[in-house]
């Protein structure tokens, strides 16, 4: 059944947003004061799907990739820069303000940057027989078979052949094979999931691909299978070996806006604990003018952080080790020496700790968020612990979709 919809509003998850019958139905690719057709999604009573946009907006602008529409990971590239970007800062002011929680919003920092930096490819061999290597598709499991992406980073140049070439080797079924990379400093770091064990005729294959597509390492589920250098990137004045499969922001810039936020606000600590550090954006910036403790769960980016540390002159003392911060938060004994806190937790964000902060004493925290609600659930502990919020910076790092991260400072 199709139907007519104008459209209300970009709602926070970058769908547009139309009224029928007092009920809320959602429309991604659309934009505030369209016409638009759409007809139902099934099992989602509230969804939609555009079939054509019948009066489009002025602010509505072309796809610049092929794959737009298709593809999942990008839900906004047909809407002009300046009412996108305002929008997305709006989504920011208005989560704040339903939490009750009343500070400036900083003009958003644009930091896509080159672009994304490490991806996770996909591949399966579906019903037809076919191989299909590329990203899912908007809310749903279905693969598509991308040949290039326009948002990746220079370092992720043939990152898809790569793909194609180690899912012809590796030979995934109706379970799809996850590929992730990163881009280092000197070639793609690849960590395969999703594949039985390595006879040692595949690896040699395996050890052949890398040559042909200039891979610094392979990994499997973490674990080694081979690897041609050890795979690196600039973090401040350090060089850092990455992790298999590691976190890393997605965006260089990206790294570099937050933890310029980060190095500003904790400017005049002597000693500064980095919760939930992984290899070091902060730790090893922050520590060119304070001492730092740090911690994290993941222990190879405990040792790559330690390692990186040890290699760099000029660096006051990082004292890294791993911890479980969600369930052994650092509490008010451990944090009487310390002049300024950052914490940057995946995103569930960091309740327990930010209790145990609320509760201390120390002067400075600085909180990172790339979740919004997580982040002011977060923040109203601290402010509920007698701390006041000076302001927060919005930092769009995933470009052309509804994710945003945040920066803010506290202050006793």
């Amino acid at each position: 059944m199709v139907e007519r919809l104008t459209i209300d509003h970009v709602g926070q998850r970058g769908d547009g947003v139309g009224y029928a019958a007092g009920e809320a139905l959602f429309v991604p690719y659309t934009l505030a004061g369209e016409i638009i057709e759409a007809e139902p999604v099934a099992g989602h009573a509230e969804r939609r799907h555009l079939i054509h946009v019948e009066t489009p907006s002025t602010e509505r602008i072309d796809p610049f990739c092929t794959y737009f529409g298709r593809c999942g990971g990008c839900a906004i590239q047909h809407w002009q820069p300046d009412p996108y970007q305002a929008w997305k800062r709006q989504t920011v002011v208005d989560t704040l303000a339903h939490a009750r929680i009343e500070c400036p919003v900083d003009p958003i920092i644009d930091a896509h940057g080159a672009g994304r930096r490490r991806i996770t490819v996909h591949a399966r061999r579906g019903g037809d027989g076919n191989l299909r290597v590329g990203f899912a598709a908007a809310a749903s499991h279905a693969i598509i078979a991308i040949d290039d992406c326009p948002i990746l980073d220079p370092g992720l140049k043939g990152a898809l052949d790569a793909a194609r070439a180690l899912a012809e080797l590796l030979k995934p079924t109706n379970k799809p094979l996850d590929i992730q990379v990163t881009a280092a400093s000197n070639g793609l770091d690849i960590d395969v999931r999703g594949t039985g064990p390595l006879p040692a005729p595949l690896i040699a294959a395996l050890s052949r691909l890398a040559e042909t597509h200039k891979l610094a390492r392979l990994t499997r589920h973490g674990e080694l299978v081979l690897m041609r250098n050890p795979p690196m990137i600039q973090v401040g004045a350090a060089q850092v070996v990455l992790p298999p499969g590691s976190f890393l922001q997605a965006t260089a810039a990206g790294e570099e806006a937050l933890a310029a936020l980060v190095v500003k606000y904790c400017k005049g600590s002597k000693v500064v604990a980095d919760l939930f550090c992984g290899v070091g954006p902060f730790a090893l910036r922050l520590a060119a003018k304070s001492r730092i403790v740090a911690f994290d769960s993941d222990a190879g980016a405990i040792l790559s952080l330690q390692q990186a540390a040890k290699d760099t002159s000029g660096l006051k003392p990082i004292q890294a080790a791993v911890r479980d911060l969600f369930h052994r938060p650092m509490v008010a004994q451990e944090l009487r020496d310390i002049d300024a806190v950052v914490f940057d937790p995946p995103r569930q964000g960091a309740q327990a700790q930010a209790e145990k902060l609320a509760a201390s004493k120390i002067p400075t925290v600085v909180a990172v968020s790339c979740n919004v609600q997580s982040f002011v659930r977060d923040a109203r502990i601290l402010i509920d612990g007698g701390y006041k919020i000076d302001s927060v910076t919005p930092v769009d790092q995933f470009r052309h979709t509804p994710h945003v991260e945040l920066v803010a400072r506290f202050r006793r």
